[in-house]
Protein backbone atom coordinates (compact mmCIF):
# COMPACT_ATOMS: atom_id res chain seq x y z
CA UNK A 1 0.00 0.00 0.00
CA UNK A 2 2.78 2.43 0.95
CA UNK A 3 4.61 1.65 -2.28
CA UNK A 4 1.51 2.57 -4.28
CA UNK A 5 1.14 5.84 -2.36
CA UNK A 6 4.81 6.62 -2.98
CA UNK A 7 4.33 6.04 -6.71
CA UNK A 8 1.26 8.28 -6.73
CA UNK A 9 3.15 11.01 -4.86
CA UNK A 10 6.07 10.66 -7.28
CA UNK A 11 3.72 11.01 -10.26
CA UNK A 12 2.10 14.06 -8.67
CA UNK A 13 5.48 15.74 -8.09
CA UNK A 14 6.59 14.92 -11.62
CA UNK A 15 3.41 16.50 -12.98
CA UNK A 16 4.00 19.61 -10.85
CA UNK A 17 7.59 19.82 -12.09
CA UNK A 18 6.63 19.29 -15.74
CA UNK A 19 3.72 21.74 -15.55
CA UNK A 20 5.87 24.38 -13.88
CA UNK A 21 8.64 23.87 -16.43
CA UNK A 22 6.21 24.22 -19.33
CA UNK A 23 4.77 27.36 -17.75
CA UNK A 24 8.26 28.78 -17.17
CA UNK A 25 9.36 28.14 -20.74
CA UNK A 26 6.10 28.93 -22.52
CA UNK A 27 4.92 32.02 -20.66
CA UNK A 28 4.97 35.28 -22.55
CA UNK A 29 5.14 37.25 -19.31
CA UNK A 30 8.28 37.08 -17.16
CA UNK A 31 6.33 37.08 -13.90
CA UNK A 32 4.27 34.09 -15.05
CA UNK A 33 7.50 32.37 -16.06
CA UNK A 34 8.77 32.98 -12.54
CA UNK A 35 5.61 31.37 -11.14
CA UNK A 36 6.36 28.34 -13.30
CA UNK A 37 9.88 28.24 -11.91
CA UNK A 38 8.54 28.40 -8.34
CA UNK A 39 6.16 25.49 -9.08
CA UNK A 40 9.04 23.48 -10.48
CA UNK A 41 11.20 24.16 -7.43
CA UNK A 42 8.37 23.14 -5.09
CA UNK A 43 8.01 19.88 -7.02
CA UNK A 44 11.73 19.19 -6.62
CA UNK A 45 11.38 19.81 -2.87
CA UNK A 46 8.58 17.24 -2.84
CA UNK A 47 10.86 14.71 -4.52
CA UNK A 48 13.45 15.33 -1.81
CA UNK A 49 10.76 14.54 0.75
CA UNK A 50 10.04 11.26 -1.05
CA UNK A 51 13.74 10.41 -0.79
CA UNK A 52 13.58 10.84 3.01
CA UNK A 53 15.65 14.01 2.92
CA UNK A 54 13.52 16.60 4.75
CA UNK A 55 16.48 18.88 5.50
CA UNK A 56 17.40 19.10 1.83
CA UNK A 57 13.73 19.70 0.95
CA UNK A 58 13.56 22.49 3.52
CA UNK A 59 16.74 24.03 2.11
CA UNK A 60 15.30 23.76 -1.40
CA UNK A 61 12.25 25.73 -0.31
CA UNK A 62 14.19 28.20 1.81
CA UNK A 63 17.02 28.95 -0.61
CA UNK A 64 15.61 28.41 -4.08
CA UNK A 65 11.91 29.04 -3.71
CA UNK A 66 12.45 31.83 -1.22
CA UNK A 67 15.71 33.65 -1.85
CA UNK A 68 16.48 32.94 -5.51
CA UNK A 69 12.89 33.51 -6.65
CA UNK A 70 12.76 36.83 -4.80
CA UNK A 71 16.10 37.77 -6.37
CA UNK A 72 14.79 36.98 -9.84
CA UNK A 73 11.56 38.88 -9.14
CA UNK A 74 13.53 41.95 -8.04
CA UNK A 75 15.62 41.70 -11.21
CA UNK A 76 12.43 41.52 -13.32
CA UNK A 77 11.05 44.58 -11.55
CA UNK A 78 14.29 46.50 -11.99
CA UNK A 79 14.47 45.79 -15.71
CA UNK A 80 10.80 46.81 -16.23
CA UNK A 81 10.02 44.90 -19.39
CA UNK A 82 6.95 46.22 -21.12
CA UNK A 83 4.22 44.34 -22.97
CA UNK A 84 6.20 44.88 -26.20
CA UNK A 85 9.29 43.04 -24.90
CA UNK A 86 11.24 40.35 -26.73
CA UNK A 87 9.45 37.52 -24.94
CA UNK A 88 6.07 38.46 -26.48
CA UNK A 89 7.19 38.00 -30.09
CA UNK A 90 5.74 35.03 -31.94
CA UNK A 91 8.03 32.03 -32.10
CA UNK A 92 8.78 30.36 -35.39
CA UNK A 93 8.51 26.65 -36.12
CA UNK A 94 12.30 26.53 -36.35
CA UNK A 95 12.62 27.68 -32.72
CA UNK A 96 10.22 24.97 -31.58
CA UNK A 97 12.20 22.36 -33.52
CA UNK A 98 15.47 23.56 -31.98
CA UNK A 99 13.91 23.37 -28.53
CA UNK A 100 12.56 19.88 -29.21
CA UNK A 101 15.89 18.56 -30.46
CA UNK A 102 17.67 20.30 -27.59
CA UNK A 103 15.46 18.34 -25.18
CA UNK A 104 15.38 15.08 -27.14
CA UNK A 105 19.13 14.68 -27.73
CA UNK A 106 20.22 14.51 -24.06
CA UNK A 107 17.13 12.46 -23.17
CA UNK A 108 17.92 9.88 -25.85
CA UNK A 109 21.64 9.75 -25.02
CA UNK A 110 21.10 9.47 -21.26
CA UNK A 111 18.15 7.10 -21.65
CA UNK A 112 20.13 4.82 -23.96
CA UNK A 113 23.08 4.84 -21.58
CA UNK A 114 20.91 3.97 -18.59
CA UNK A 115 19.16 1.16 -20.48
CA UNK A 116 22.45 -0.35 -21.72
CA UNK A 117 24.32 -0.01 -18.42
CA UNK A 118 21.84 0.08 -15.54
CA UNK A 119 23.15 1.22 -12.19
CA UNK A 120 22.41 -0.83 -9.11
CA UNK A 121 20.56 1.18 -6.51
CA UNK A 122 20.25 0.66 -2.81
CA UNK A 123 16.87 -0.49 -1.59
CA UNK A 124 16.96 1.98 1.30
CA UNK A 125 18.77 5.32 1.37
CA UNK A 126 21.64 5.84 3.76
CA UNK A 127 20.67 7.71 6.90
CA UNK A 128 22.58 10.98 7.22
CA UNK A 129 22.10 13.13 10.29
CA UNK A 130 21.77 16.89 10.08
CA UNK A 131 25.15 17.27 11.81
CA UNK A 132 26.85 15.02 9.24
CA UNK A 133 25.18 16.93 6.42
CA UNK A 134 26.33 20.26 7.84
CA UNK A 135 29.89 19.02 8.30
CA UNK A 136 29.94 17.72 4.74
CA UNK A 137 28.54 20.87 3.22
CA UNK A 138 30.61 23.31 5.23
CA UNK A 139 33.78 21.22 5.15
CA UNK A 140 34.91 20.28 1.66
CA UNK A 141 32.18 22.25 -0.13
CA UNK A 142 32.62 25.67 1.45
CA UNK A 143 34.19 27.08 -1.71
CA UNK A 144 31.16 25.99 -3.76
CA UNK A 145 28.81 27.88 -1.43
CA UNK A 146 30.98 30.99 -1.61
CA UNK A 147 31.07 30.82 -5.41
CA UNK A 148 27.29 30.47 -5.58
CA UNK A 149 26.86 33.58 -3.44
CA UNK A 150 29.31 35.45 -5.68
CA UNK A 151 27.36 34.40 -8.78
CA UNK A 152 24.10 35.64 -7.22
CA UNK A 153 25.76 38.95 -6.31
CA UNK A 154 27.09 39.42 -9.85
CA UNK A 155 23.67 38.55 -11.31
CA UNK A 156 21.95 41.14 -9.13
CA UNK A 157 24.58 43.76 -9.95
CA UNK A 158 24.09 42.98 -13.65
CA UNK A 159 20.34 43.41 -13.34
CA UNK A 160 20.81 46.78 -11.66
CA UNK A 161 23.27 47.83 -14.38
CA UNK A 162 20.88 46.81 -17.17
CA UNK A 163 18.02 48.65 -15.43
CA UNK A 164 20.05 51.87 -15.19
CA UNK A 165 21.17 51.60 -18.81
CA UNK A 166 17.58 51.17 -20.01
CA UNK A 167 16.38 54.10 -17.93
CA UNK A 168 19.20 56.25 -19.27
CA UNK A 169 18.33 55.43 -22.91
CA UNK A 170 14.64 56.38 -22.49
Amino acid sequence: MMELLAKIAFALYVLIIAGGALLAVGAKNLVRALVGLVLTLFGVAGLYLLMSAPVVAFMQILIYVGAVSVLIFIAIMLVRTGPEGDETKARSLRQFLYAFFGLAAPALILGGTIIRRPVESASTPAEVSVAQLGEGLLGPYTLAFELISAVLLVAMAGAVLVAFERRGSK
